[in-house]
């Protein structure tokens, strides 16, 4: 005869959920219209979210449109070789992606991480089972302690949870207190975040020979991911891979997007 008590106890779960689906009704990711279930995008929001899918380049995650052979790099890849090994990201930063990103952000919805974190995993799967460790990009402390939290620490936390792997906050810390990157060039945003990063000795342990998984929301030109990535070899990692929620793609940058930092 089969046991009772599963049936009994999923009841009873659902009946408590009931007070909360009330006060708290579960809302779309991107409009927060109300939905069935928590993390969920209704059926107006989901044609508006284009996810980043092969044919892309091995290094840079910058979609084909079509298969161009095994190991075959963008002209990116092969123009400015970056520090980190791979970069992969879940969806185009557009139409309803950058709601998110800027939600997470700057309306503090961090209820938003653990589901956008689960399409990270789709798209970072191959970085993921090879990881050693998930590192976050940083803020400085005087912003960390004006926002309260950091968005790229949220989304690295439930990364790690999600996919097993050890979770190192502190692993590499931000020295520079650097200006927002909204409005500013390339170059500029490259010379922003020059040496803006350090591993303190004491974190030298936890990356040292490591694969480490670096985790961001937003890919723009790469500016923030590559002097982290610096930072994080001269500290001693093995190696280093890229995972954002969000890219922006090469001939989509303008100076005024939303920056990473």
């Amino acid at each position: 005869m089969a046991d009772p008590m599963p049936d009994i106890k999923s009841i009873a779960r659902k009946a408590l959920d009931w007070p909360a689906r009330i006060l708290f009704p579960p809302v779309c990711a991107g409009c927060r219209r109300h939905v069935s279930q928590p993390g969920v995008l209704c059926g107006a929001c989901w044609p508006k979210l284009r996810l980043l899918e092969r044919p892309w380049c091995p290094v840079m995650c910058t979609p084909f449109t079509h298969h161009m052979g095994e190991g075959f790099l963008s002209a990116e890849a092969i123009a400015d070789r970056p520090p980190f090994e791979r970069a992969r990201a879940a969806v185009a930063y557009s139409g309803v992606a950058r709601q998110m990103v800027q939600g997470l952000k700057y309306q503090d919805r961090t209820d938003l991480a653990p589901w956008m974190a689960r399409w990270m995993l789709r798209a970072g799967a191959e970085l993921i089972e090879e990881a050693d460790v998930v590192v976050p990009v940083p803020l400085h402390w005087r912003r960390f302690f004006r926002r309260q939290f950091n968005q790229s620490a949220e989304l690295a936390r439930a990364v790690s949870q999600l996919g097993g792997l050890p979770f190192a906050p502190s692993a590499v810390r931000r020295v520079k207190l650097t200006r927002q990157q909204v409005g500013l060039e390339r170059r500029e945003r490259e010379e922003n975040v020059r040496a803006a990063f350090r591993v303190p000795e004491e974190a030298e342990i936890e990356i040292a020979g490591h694969r480490v998984l670096l985790i961001d929301d937003v890919y723009t030109t790469g500016a923030t991911v590559r002097a982290v990535a610096r930072a994080l070899k001269k500290g001693g990692a093995g190696t280093v891979d890229v995972l954002t929620f969000a890219r922006v793609l090469p001939g989509d940058f303008r100076a005024d997007e939303s920056a990473t930092i």
